[in-house]
């Protein structure tokens, strides 16, 4: 399933992000002593009473934060094994042990995703942000994460699609993560259960939150063909410098679904130089600023050339995107 065409160029997703939540202040278990002091004369001299140390011992905030990682997934009806990427965030203020679940059957989608067999959640062991062989299948009560405040771990819950789908059909999956010390309303007090066996308050999120994802069914693939033409300053084909290289790239659609947005980008190579005004879509010139029409020459340290083919299908057929360079 194809959703960027690139052509000598790049795509860089991240699935890795920073929390926008962070840890609750001091550390729980902090000591936090005050002494009072007062300072007075007698005859000329000064003296100085100390009253008693006060301790106070920082309670634990239970908080948790969950936080998808993974854009609206495309998948086929009859797929298996397909993940789905969250981010799970201890925003409290001491080590606390998270109890996880999985929900694929949330009303408001077209249809349910199937929790995977043996397992549906995983660590994403490998930092790769889709299952793979090294992944951890969480067990709960066994192996449930346990995260110092700010630490966050990368969970995938694993669905299989239903084969009966049609184009466009959606389907939800949701992580949960509870903490184990306890979940209620903010401010509920667990008494000593806390780290060091200080008290446990629950913090805003409630103890525990919950983040789904989407799976969108489209049966749609993108095939790219390119190839090159030389002319050379003799009027023949060789590649000297001087020679003017054009590309053409054919776009062709296939499957029943539609791939949405699609953009086509391609690299201006390394040693050549873009000619200006040569973008064609489908035979039909297309301008290098960035105005109504589809194609656009970007400039800067590295140019590349831009074409919106918009929503592709097979009834759309092929399209054809040329441009020319000259080798430096």
């Amino acid at each position: 399933m194809k959703r960027w065409l690139s052509v000598a160029g790049w795509i860089a997703v991240s699935l890795f992000v920073s929390p926008s939540a962070f840890a609750v202040g001091t550390i729980a278990g902090t000591d936090i002593d005050n002494v009072a002091t007062v300072q007075f004369e007698i005859q000329g001299n000064v003296v100085q009473q100390n009253s008693n140390t006060l301790t106070v011992t920082v309670a634990e905030i239970l908080d948790v934060d969950v936080t998808l990682q993974s854009p609206q997934i495309p998948v086929s009806a009859g797929d298996v094994n397909r993940s789905l990427a969250f981010l799970l965030t201890n925003i409290g203020n001491g080590t606390e042990t998270f109890a996880l679940a999985i929900d694929s059957a949330l009303a408001g989608d077209d249809f349910d995703p199937v929790p995977s067999i043996p397992s549906s959640i995983y660590f994403d062991t490998d930092s790769s942000g889709d299952l793979s062989a090294g992944d951890v299948p969480y067990n709960p009560g066994v192996n449930d994460p346990v995260l110092a405040p700010d630490a966050g771990v990368t969970m995938l819950l694993v669905n299989d699609i239903p084969g009966v789908q049609v184009d466009g059909d959606i389907g939800r999956s949701e992580l949960s993560a509870a903490s184990t010390t306890g979940t209620g309303n903010p401010g509920d007090v667990f008494g000593n259960a806390g780290d060091g066996g200080v008290d446990a308050v629950v913090g805003n999120s409630g103890g525990d939150d919950a983040e789904f994802g989407e799976y969108i069914v489209s049966d749609v693939d993108l095939t790219i063909v390119k190839t090159a033409t030389v002319l050379d300053p003799f009027g023949g084909t060789e590649p000297v410098p001087g020679a003017q290289i054009t590309y053409q790239v054919v776009v062709t659609a296939t499957g029943t679904g539609t791939a949405i947005n699609a953009l086509f980008s391609d690299l201006i190579p390394i040693n050549t130089t873009y000619v200006p005004g040569s973008i064609t879509l489908n035979g039909t010139p297309m301008t290098d600023a960035p105005d109504a029409d589809a194609g656009e020459f970007i400039g800067g340290a590295s140019p590349a050339i831009s074409v919106d083919l918009g929503n592709l299908d097979a009834a759309a057929g092929a399209q054809t995107i040329a441009f020319s360079v000259t080798i430096d």
